[in-house]
């Protein structure tokens, strides 16, 4: 979600039948939009809904986290502490599991959430942040595989390293393009059976359903989202809350993931129209989150639906 580029289509064709414009106008270096994918439905569907959002996640980001999933239309709720994890996964709308500066107590009430979001039916999204360079993060995260997340969200380098097919980034960033980590998502998708998104330069969600797998390329964005703490956190978190209300109306994961990293995009586009810096870009951006309206933002990102 950096910015415009080409897709790699030559990775994936795309997918006859499933042809809609979500958005008329075309980022530059791109066609016009084809997918399936209904963002204003889903954009208006959230914020109708304000989906409860049960983030387990890292110190450095938790203000930022909060801010963007109120300004976005959600409910944030900071609770990691064991003896209260289990219960409040359970009434969730959606949990987020972020393991990007973990505690041990932390590590502990993530381990009961993610039990109880299971048992309760609550979608959970794991954000594994900076994996593969941290023996700690990269086994919780890859052990966390086995309880079906709804979705995974990360960088490119986090995806390889997460699927075990390469080493991690440099820190909490990523030294690896999308279309190298499309490999990995796919078995990442595979294995878990939920929606794996990659976000670069230009994002990827990946879904195998029925044995059919689905790619929906994301272009938007701003290259200042990348100057700005927590940006990649707080999309694991509104990633929750979309996945949440989704489901409650009855709509597919995929979808929901594709909205939520449209969302964050198409503000930060329109941030990036406004602001000279980081400073100016992070208030814009919060502002844009709030202000766009669904068909705004359907309108300021070009999706393209895509099969191996």
């Amino acid at each position: 979600m950096t910015g415009p580029t080409h897709a790699p289509r030559d990775l994936f064709r795309p997918v006859s039948g499933r042809g809609r414009h979500t958005g008329g106008m075309s980022a530059p270096g791109s066609g016009s939009s084809s997918s399936s994918v209904d963002i204003v439905h889903l954009v208006s569907e959230m914020r109708r809904s304000e989906p409860l959002v049960h983030c387990l996640t890292n110190s450095v980001v938790r203000q930022i986290t909060a801010d963007v999933l109120l300004a976005a239309g959600a409910a944030p709720a900071m609770v990691d502490h064991p003896e209260e994890a289990a219960d409040f996964a359970a009434v969730a709308s959606g949990v987020l599991v972020n393991v990007g500066n973990p505690t041990a107590e932390q590590v502990e009430g993530m381990h009961a959430a993610i039990g109880s979001a299971r048992e309760h039916g609550t979608p959970w999204v794991l954000d594994p942040v900076a994996v593969g360079g941290l023996t700690l993060r990269t086994g919780l995260a890859t052990g966390w595989l086995d309880h079906v997340p709804a979705a995974i969200r990360a960088n490119a380098s986090e995806i390889v390293a997460l699927a075990g097919t390469g080493a991690g980034g440099r820190g909490v960033d990523s030294t690896h393009d999308v279309a190298a980590a499309l490999p990995s998502a796919l078995m990442l998708a595979e294995r878990t059976g939920g929606v794996v998104a990659v976000t670069g330069a230009q994002d990827v969600v990946v879904t195998n359903s029925g044995g059919l797998t689905v790619a929906t390329w994301i272009t938007s964005g701003h290259p200042l989202l990348q100057k700005v703490i927590g940006t990649g956190c707080a999309l694991g978190a509104l990633t929750a809350a979309y996945l949440g209300a989704a489901r409650a109306a009855g709509l597919p994961d995929h979808d929901a993931v594709v909205a939520a990293h449209a969302h964050v995009g198409a503000a930060g586009t329109a941030a990036g129209r406004v602001a000279a810096g980081p400073g100016l870009f992070a208030v814009a951006w919060l502002d844009a989150l709030y202000t766009l309206t669904p068909g705004e933002i359907a309108d300021s990102v070009t999706l393209l639906d895509a099969t191996p």
